[in-house]
């Protein structure tokens, strides 16, 4: 089964995160798989919309431990260099060239997106979400700093609500994050395709190449989102190998409260 689909129809992308499994964690390969999408739509000027969903009820749970388990509270020995570092920028680079997409995004959010699932989110140009959604930045809470999504979840909410979002790591139903600016639309938890048709057929009023200089020009506008990388990929490699990480990773797997959360 593969972990990223791209299904095509006329001049529109569904790409969608599919591993039910893991609420769609965003592991190597799909990142991969999301990252070639992205180069391929740049240079693809028949293609006027990307939906960019997940399958069986949550858009993503974020980033997935699966591939750096073994390193969580291990620090790095003498002169050894960090491949948690290229994989946490590779998931940068994504986010990076999603914002950059000359084509309409739409995010077809349905059940959780969490972390790097929020970070995905606020790259995109139109949001559209079940009731039943949740959105949160739960990093903090773990040991993590929120690292590569910061810069995108800063563009699109701006300064202050970016602070109570990635500072606190709470939760946001989808009216919530209606109200922050972070989704657009709401609808009832069986009506999102039937919304997300209408949005579509509504996106394609506007000329494509009207549409890509747009972008360019509203990019150039707010400014460039902060190209932080590599500072982001070394902040979080090191977090998770310290002490903070291990601890607040081990109490979430036994669901117990981390080691800095106040007794009652």
């Amino acid at each position: 089964m593969s972990a990223f689909l791209v299904e095509r129809a006329g001049d529109t992308e569904r790409w969608v995160l599919n591993d039910p499994a893991t609420r769609n964690a965003l592991s190597d390969a799909m990142v991969m798989g999301l990252y070639e999408a992205c180069l391929r739509a740049q240079q693809d000027s028949t293609l006027r919309v990307v939906v960019l969903t997940g399958a069986a009820g949550a858009f993503s749970a974020g980033g997935s431990l699966g591939g750096f388990a073994s390193a969580i509270g291990q620090p790095l020995q003498p002169g050894e260099d960090d491949p948690l570092i290229a994989m946490n920028r590779r998931f940068g680079d994504v986010l990076h060239a999603l914002f950059a997409l000359p084509q309409w995004l739409v995010c077809a959010v349905d059940g959780a997106a969490m972390g790097g699932g929020f970070g995905l989110v606020c790259c995109a140009d139109h949001v559209i979400a079940t009731e039943r959604s949740v959105f949160a930045t739960p990093e903090v809470t773990l040991g993590l700093p929120p690292a590569q999504i910061a810069p995108f979840v800063w563009q699109r909410l701006g300064d202050a609500t970016a602070r109570q979002c990635l500072l606190q790591g709470r939760s946001y139903r989808a009216q919530e994050a209606q109200a922050l600016g972070l989704v657009d639309e709401v609808v009832a938890d069986d009506a999102l395709y039937a919304a997300l048709r209408e949005r579509v057929q509504s996106i394609k009023r506007a000329a494509p190449g009207a549409v890509a200089g747009t972008k360019r020009l509203l990019q150039r506008l707010r400014g460039d989102v902060p190209d932080l990388r590599d500072e982001a990929a070394i902040a979080f490699a090191s977090a998770l190998r310290g002490p903070e990480a291990a601890g607040g990773l081990a109490a979430f797997a036994k669901k117990q409260p981390a080691p800095w959360t106040p007794k009652p």
